[in-house]
């Protein structure tokens, strides 16, 4: 079990390392801050090895943390050396990830490769692929796969680090395929055009959801034995009267999959504030667009990408656990448990709408919010925080089906916040 619950947090640490590298190096690039750097008495690779230093320090302090907290549970089945294999594991593969497909020339294809890399390891679990090589951790405890990923690792930055003395700034070795000569009518309009920029990029945030709804379907399998295994999961979901462990769990669970799928759409909104930093917005502003019409545009594609998200992982996740459950939840079951989230993500990207209209040097504090709704909704019960803690977040508020019944004036409410918080920010 422990296994196959972390190559759900491997996908998670090699996404995380797949956007930190990306933004600290081929952003940064696009942007023409690397020229300004490269014009002070500095190396050729500065740019390039600060970033890899900063990745390999922050995943071997993921990995000392992650190993010495699961040994800290003190859990009997969790020992200090499959402990310290299951953190090694996740820095090993966060490491491999961002060292991968370096040199596509735009940034969003880069991403666009890695994720789908990255989704590809479900589909061929060989012995050499990382995210399945390091799987077999509190049972055989193999040491060596991940010696071999970081030795590999090691290798890819040696590579990367010749590869970029050579290459021209702003170049990449896989040229692009040359555009259109005239443009469709679809990038003739605001939406059509907010949408091309982020294609790529919203593709490959399909993928990662697509694998992370399917990436349960063994644990739900045998859901039952691994709770009664470990005592402490039991704090972590709750426990309610009358309610199976798997409907339980799947509600707790849709929950992280909701604020998982907010991310796509809030990064939707936050792109229009980077084009607005770059001045990119001016050429359309010039023409017959307002900026009332722009932002709309950009609002949505927000709530289609976060309704598009949370639909293909929930699906995903139904149509994968009805098959391994020999008496269980529905698919449909699972479906509208995850829908009803639909009002939270509202609230969440109209906050970003609000940060983005009245003061758009705080929008950062968008993802600090998400981050501790994260911690107190999905960590509340473990941590034995107090109500008003959690229910400071619109997530603590939803009902969590199939556990609680359909309240639909909670929900209402919270749709009636999401339209103040979204007619605030276009009045900004």
């Amino acid at each position: 079990m422990a296994h196959q619950m972390l190559l759900f947090t491997a996908i998670t640490v090699g996404i995380m390392n797949i956007l930190l590298f990306a933004r600290h190096t081929r952003a940064e690039e696009e942007d023409g801050h690397i020229e300004m750097v490269r014009a002070l008495p500095v190396g050729r690779l500065s740019n390039l090895l600060a970033a890899i230093i900063v990745l390999f320090g922050t995943n071997v302090l993921l990995a000392l943390s992650v190993g010495f907290g699961l040994y800290a549970l003190e859990i009997e089945s969790m020992d200090l050396n499959g402990s310290l294999l299951y953190g090694a594991g996740l820095g090993a593969v966060g490491f491999f990830s961002q060292a991968l497909l370096r040199y596509l020339r735009n940034f969003r294809k880069a991403c666009g490769a890695r994720l789908a890399y990255l989704s590809r390891c479900l589909a061929f679990p060989i012995l050499y692929v990382p995210l399945v090589m390091i799987s077999e951790v509190y049972v055989n405890n193999y040491w060596q796969p991940v010696i071999l990923t970081a030795a590999v690792s090691m290798m890819l930055v040696i590579l990367v680090l010749y590869l970029n003395a050579i290459r021209e700034a702003g170049s990449g070795f896989l040229p692009s395929k040359p555009g259109r000569r005239n443009t469709t009518s679809f990038l003739r309009n605001p939406f059509g055009l907010a949408f091309r920029l982020q294609r790529t990029g919203i593709i490959a945030w399909a993928i990662g959801m697509l694998v992370i709804g399917s990436s349960y379907v063994s644990v739900f399998g045998d859901l039952e034995s691994f709770f009664n295994e470990i005592d402490v999961m039991e704090d972590l979901i709750g426990s309610v009267t009358g309610v199976s462990l798997t409907e339980q769990f799947a509600a707790k669970l849709m929950s992280v999959i909701s604020m998982i799928s907010t991310i796509p759409a809030l990064m939707v909104i936050f792109k229009l504030k980077s084009e607005e930093k770059k001045a990119h917005t001016e050429h359309v502003l010039a023409r017959t667009v307002s900026r009332t019409r722009l932002l709309a545009s950009y609002l949505l594609i927000a709530l289609i990408v976060g309704f598009v998200m949370i639909s293909i992982a929930a699906g995903s996740l139904g149509l994968t656990a009805v098959t391994v459950m020999d008496d269980g939840m529905s698919f449909g079951a699972f479906y509208s448990a995850a829908m009803v989230y639909l009002p939270a993500i509202g609230i969440m990207t109209g906050i970003a709408v609000l940060l983005v209209g009245f003061a758009p040097n705080a929008s950062g504090l968008t993802w600090l919010y998400l981050g501790y709704s994260f911690i107190v909704v999905y960590l509340g019960g473990l941590f034995q925080f107090e109500d008003w803690v959690g229910n400071l977040s619109p997530y603590a508020h939803i009902p969590q089906i199939p556990v609680e019944d359909m309240d639909l004036m909670k929900v209402s409410i919270l749709t009636m916040i999401t339209i103040v918080l979204l007619a605030a920010g276009f009045i900004g």
